[in-house]
């Protein structure tokens, strides 16, 4: 891509303020290419010049603006928050271009699925001219074609092979994995299919962040919207009232196009996991799949997440607890030993999918009105008031079933969410429960020292290297705990077992904690101010 630079500009830096820093760009770049200027100098300037005009009507529909953006885009780790931005700001929405640049650097990422996505996406708004976008998108499906045929279904064992291309979340390969459990789908209790658009009376392209009490039909249920909860650029999840009943609360996330797979993996938690620990999970009560869109109807928790958590503290100049990381470090740790021991990857493991679970109203002995009195009793194996309290892990999008794979598949693919990519992406090497051990230790970082993790790679003591955070821990944390934990789950060797390594650490800190009554006393008050304040 590059950006055109007319010899003579009608406009003056008086009429057209943008005018100087498009100059400004053009000589970084010339100065890059060249080597005369580091990348992160062009990056700033490139960041700053966003800054300065994003909020700017001028060029919201601005062609160089948007440029702008693509080439900063080029620079940034995390080119998804960059486009999350420059969506919110509005920035070219209605122009062909955006749909498909973005679409193109999407692809040359490997991220295939989410380039498909972007191309309907654009169709789908009628973005002009929308006849760019569906010929760009038929050009980027005969591509995909190659990919496609390369995938082999293994008749036999129906197992799923695929050659060099081992990214789960690939275009092809979601592709085969949906044909291979579309006949699993319509057994789905729940599952309602149909090959027409959505036609309801009420456009969902009309909700909007202030959307609230508008009505909505899916499938004969009538949902009273109450706000926004939550948006990506492919989603957004509306707190709703069924039958405009406020003591029947549903979450409902929209994505176009639509995209059934979440809801697969939503059943496939009901299968395997006990309903002891089901609610650690997230719950979706049915899927509508419509021909451009498709609703999931889950349960709603408006507790706010682990990353609200996170912030309430950073926000005073504060680090969480100790007590209260190493309540919620058990709580992950449990989470991804009952998934990983039953062949299911999360793959987007953060704080933001973190929902946050309070025990059931009630009155304390002490009076107050948050959740019931929470004493050493039933922690250990989380009963009792413990059983509705801790985390609750949704977002399913990114889910990998193991159980489709042959046996010791391993994958080579990256998440590309900066700050969460596992070691073993950040040297192009293959993983599997790796994304998840690394997101939880990332989580753990933001929880103790409120940013996230940064590693390095150091001699060990037993020879050869090892990977560990570059932040010291304070003098008066348990410092054993915090070390075991990052050593052995930055460390973890291809074919190890996974599960055993979860629990083990688990129950390191589960000792710990019950060594103490004073702990528990103290996480439990914690747990009642923490509730008092978000919840408010």
């Amino acid at each position: 891509m590059a950006v055109i630079f007319p010899d003579s500009q009608p406009s003056t830096p008086l009429q057209d303020p943008l005018l100087p820093w498009l100059w400004s760009v053009k000589q970084a770049l010339e100065d890059w290419n060249s080597g005369k200027e580091s990348g992160s100098d062009l990056t700033k300037l490139l960041s700053d010049c966003i800054a300065a005009f994003k909020d700017n009507d001028q060029y919201r529909d601005d062609i160089r603006f948007l440029k702008i953006w693509f080439f900063y885009m080029d620079f940034s780790e995390d080119f998804g928050s960059v486009f999350q931005k420059m969506w919110e700001s509005k920035i070219c929405v209605g122009n062909a271009l955006l749909y498909i640049w973005y679409a193109s650097f999407l692809e040359s990422k490997g991220k295939l699925y989410d380039a498909s996505m972007v191309y309907q996406m654009g169709i789908s708004r009628n973005a002009k001219p929308v006849e760019w976008v569906k010929k760009a998108h038929a050009l980027f499906l005969e591509r995909m074609s190659e990919i496609v045929s390369s995938a082999q279904t293994v008749s036999n064992d129906e197992s799923i092979t695929f050659g060099s291309l081992t990214n789960p979340w690939s275009s092809s390969t979601m592709k085969v994995l949906l044909k291979k459990i579309n006949h699993e789908l319509m057994k789905y209790d729940g599952y309602q299919c149909t090959t027409k658009p959505y036609s309801g009376k009420v456009a969902l392209s009309s909700l909007k962040n202030s959307s609230r009490n508008k009505t909505i039909e899916i499938g004969r249920t009538k949902y009273q919207i109450i706000g926004c909860a939550g948006q990506g650029g492919f989603a957004q999840v509306y707190k709703a009232y069924v039958s405009c009943n406020p003591d029947d609360v549903v979450a409902l996330k929209i994505q176009k196009p639509a995209f059934p797979w979440e809801f697969y993996m939503y059943r496939q938690l009901n299968q395997r996991i006990s309903d002891k620990e089901r609610s650690s999970f997230g719950l979706a009560h049915r899927m509508h799949l419509y021909s451009d869109c498709s609703i999931l109807v889950c349960d709603y928790l408006g507790n706010g997440t682990l990353q609200d958590a996170i912030n309430s503290f950073a926000v005073i100049g504060k680090s969480m607890e100790e007590v209260l990381c190493i309540y919620y470090t058990i709580e992950m740790l449990y989470m991804l030993e009952t998934l990983h021991g039953v062949g299911i990857i999360h793959g987007d493991f953060k704080p933001d999918n973190l929902l946050i679970r309070y025990a059931r109203d009630g009155i304390t002995k002490a009076g107050s009105r948050y959740g019931n009195d929470l004493t050493k009793d039933g922690f250990r194996d989380r009963s009792g008031p413990w059983h509705d309290q801790g985390l609750c892990l949704v977002d399913w999008g990114r889910g990998i079933d193991m159980h489709l794979f042959p046996d010791n598949m391993e994958f080579k693919g990256d998440c590309r969410t900066s700050g969460f990519r596992c070691v073993e992406m950040q040297e192009n090497r293959p993983w599997t429960f790796q994304v998840d051990t690394y997101g939880l230790c990332v989580v753990v970082h933001m929880m103790l020292h409120n940013s996230y993790m940064e590693i390095e790679k150091k001699l060990s003591p037993e020879g050869g290297y090892i990977y560990q955070p570059k932040s010291s821990l304070k003098r008066y944390w348990n410092g054993e705990l915090w070390r075991n934990l990052f050593k052995k789950l930055l460390n973890s060797s291809p074919g190890g077992n996974d599960k055993k390594l979860l629990q083990d650490l688990r129950e390191s800190f589960q000792d710990y904690m019950c060594s103490d009554p004073q702990l528990i006393k103290k996480l439990s008050e914690l747990l009642v101010k923490q509730r008092a304040s978000l919840c408010a």
